[in-house]
C-alpha cells in the first residue's frame, strides 16, 4: 500500500499553531528554538509589517517572491537582480521598493530591512548571505547554502551568533510526506537502519553527445569555450560572475540553470538535488558529519560536474541508531537493490533499509517494505507537526521567533556532507573525514575542493 500524505483543514490549523509556538520542538526536528530579543525588532506582533529585501527576482528568486508575498504582512523595501529585464518586472509589482543592480550596495540601507531573501546562482549564495547575517537580519537562502564547504561552514556560524530566524531553500522539506517517513524511521517501524540508498535520475553535466541528448540535458558541453559572446543587453555578466574567476561570457553558462555544471559556478547535481534528498536521510536518520566518504564515477573534469556518479557516507552511531552507510546514485547509476527488481523501480527515491523491514519515499509518498509484512501496520502517533507552508514558516519565524524546519544550523552540515560527495570524486580519493577542523586527514589534495579564494574585491 502506497501511503500518501494528506492533511486536514483542522489538523493543518492546529499544527501551524504548533509551530508557530515552536511546540517545544528539539533542533533534531524543526532547527533552533526561539530567538534572543535583539533578533526580533519585527517580532512585537504576529501583525506586524515584515520588511523584506530580495536579492535575485528571476526564476527561482521570482517564485520565491510571490510565494513570500503572499503573506499580506511582507512589506517589499528592496528589489536586486543583475538582469535589468528581471528587476524591471519586479518593479512593476512592486513600484515602492528600491532598486539594486549590485547587492552590496543594498546593505547601505540596511536599518529599512528586517529580513533578505537569497536567490541567485550557488556561487554568490554566502556573498549575498554573509552581510544580511552580520547586520542581524533573517535570512532565507536557496540552496545549497553556499558554493563550498568553506563558505557554508562561515555561514553556519555567523547565523549562530546572529541569532536570526535562517531557512534553506528545501520546500519538500516543509510538505508532510517527509515528516511522517521521518515518525516511521525515528519510532522504529523498520527497525535500526544501518544502510540507506538515495537516488536522482537527472542526468545533467559531463557525458557524450549520445548521452546527453538521451538524458535531456539541456545544453552539451564537455570544454569550457575559447570564443566570447557578447553578454545579453540587460544583464551585468561582471556583477553576475561575482567572487567567481573572471571569463569571458558565453551562452553555455547561462541561463540558470545551465550554470550549475560548471564547478566555477556550481556543484552539479550532487549538491542542488541532493539538498532536497539526502535531506531526507539526513533528517531521518539524525546524520551529523560523515567520517569517511568515497565517490564512483568517470574521471573528474577540472572544470565541469559529471552527469551520472556515486557517493557512499559511512556515518558513526548518533545516540541509541547504529553507525549506517548512506549511498548517493545519480543519475544513469542505481542501487543494486533497484536493479535487480527487489524494490518498486521509481525513477527517484530515497530507500532505507532496516533490520525488520524497508521504507521507500519519494517527495509526495512512501511505501513500507515487504508490503504483506506491514498490512495490518498501525503508524505512530503524528509528533512532527506539518508545516504551515516552507516559506510561511519563515515569515512566521521572522515575527515571533518560531523554529524553522531546515535552519542554517541544519541546513548547514547537510549542505557540507553534500559538497565532500563531490570533494571526493574530485580528490579521487576515500577521504577520512575531520570535520573539526574541516579537513580530509588523509588528503592535503582535497583542499583545493574544500574552500576556495574570492575574485578581488569580494570577500567574506
Amino acid at each position: 500500500m502506497v501511503l500518501r500524505s494528506s492533511v486536514s483543514r483542522r489538523r493543518f490549523l492546529t499544527q501551524s499553531s504548533m509551530l508557530g509556538a515552536a511546540a517545544g520542538l528539539g533542533s533534531s526536528m524543526l532547527g533552533s528554538s526561539s530567538l534572543p530579543s535583539n533578533a526580533l525588532a519585527a517580532a512585537d506582533s504576529p501583525n506586524e509589517k515584515l520588511n523584506v529585501a530580495f536579492i535575485g527576482v528571476g526564476g527561482r528568486g521570482g517564485a520565491n517572491l510571490n510565494s513570500i508575498t503572499a503573506d499580506p504582512s511582507v512589506n517589499v523595501v528592496a528589489l536586486c537582480d543583475v538582469s535589468e529585464s528581471h528587476l524591471r518586472a519586479a518593479a512593476d509589482k512592486y513600484p515602492q521598493a528600491k532598486q539594486f543592480r549590485d547587492f552590496r550596495r543594498l546593505y547601505d540601507d540596511a536599518a529599512a530591512i528586517d529580513a533578505v531573501v537569497v536567490s541567485t546562482p550557488e556561487h554568490t549564495h554566502a556573498f549575498a548571505t554573509m552581510p544580511a547575517l552580520e547586520l542581524g537580519k533573517h535570512v532565507y537562502c536557496e540552496k545549497p547554502l553556499a558554493h563550498n564547504i568553506g563558505e557554508t561552514r562561515k555561514l553556519t556560524e555567523a547565523a549562530k551568533r546572529a541569532g536570526v530566524a535562517t531557512q534553506m531553500g528545501t520546500q519538500i522539506h516543509g510538505m508532510p510526506n517527509y515528516r511522517r517517513v521521518v515518525e516511521l524511521i525515528q519510532s522504529g517501524a523498520i527497525g535500526p537502519v544501518r544502510e540507506a540508498h538515495v537516488w536522482v535520475s537527472r542526468a545533467w553535466g559531463l557525458q557524450s553527445k549520445q548521452e546527453a541528448e538521451q538524458n535531456k540535458d539541456i545544453v552539451f558541453v564537455t570544454e569550457r569555450p575559447r570564443e566570447a559572446m557578447q553578454p545579453p543587453a540587460d544583464l551585468d555578466w561582471d556583477l553576475w560572475l561575482g567572487p567567481a574567476p573572471k571569463r569571458p561570457y558565453h551562452e553555455v553558462y547561462m541561463p540558470g540553470p545551465k550554470w550549475y555544471r560548471w564547478w566555477d559556478f556550481g556543484s552539479g547535481t550532487m549538491s542542488d538535488l541532493g539538498s532536497h534528498w539526502n535531506d531526507l536521510p539526513f533528517w531521518a536518520l539524525k546524520l551529523d558529519a560523515p567520517r569517511t566518504i568515497e565517490a564512483i564515477g568517470p574521471k573528474p573534469h577540472p572544470e565541469i560536474a559529471p552527469a551520472s556518479m556515486t557517493a557512499i557516507y559511512q556515518y558513526g552511531p548518533r545516540g541509541e541508531m547504529p553507525a549506517c552507510r548512506v549511498t548517493w546514485h545519480q543519475g544513469t547509476h542505481r542501487p543494486e537493490i533497484w536493479k535487480v527488481g527487489k524494490i518498486p523501480q521509481w525513477n527517484n527515491g530515497v530507500l532505507f533499509i532496516g533490520d525488520s523491514g524497508m521504507l521507500l519515499a519519494d517527495y509526495g509518498k512512501h511505501l513500507l517494505l515487504p508490503e504483506d509484512k506491514f498490512v495490518d501496520f498501525e503508524r505512530p502517533e503524528p509528533f512532527i507537526p506539518d508545516s504551515p507552508g516552507h516559506h510561511q514558516e519563515w515569515v512566521i519565524a521572522c515575527k515571533t521567533g518560531a523554529a524553522t524546519g531546515s535552519p542554517f544550523s541544519y541546513a548547514g552540515p547537510l549542505t557540507e556532507a553534500n559538497h565532500l560527495g563531490n570533494v571526493a570524486f574530485r580528490a579521487g580519493k576515500k577521504l577520512e573525514w575531520d570535520a573539526a577542523a574541516m579537513r580530509a586527514t588523509n588528503c592535503p589534495e582535497a583542499d583545493a575542493f574544500i574552500s576556495r579564494e574570492p575574485r578581488k574585491g569580494w570577500s567574506l
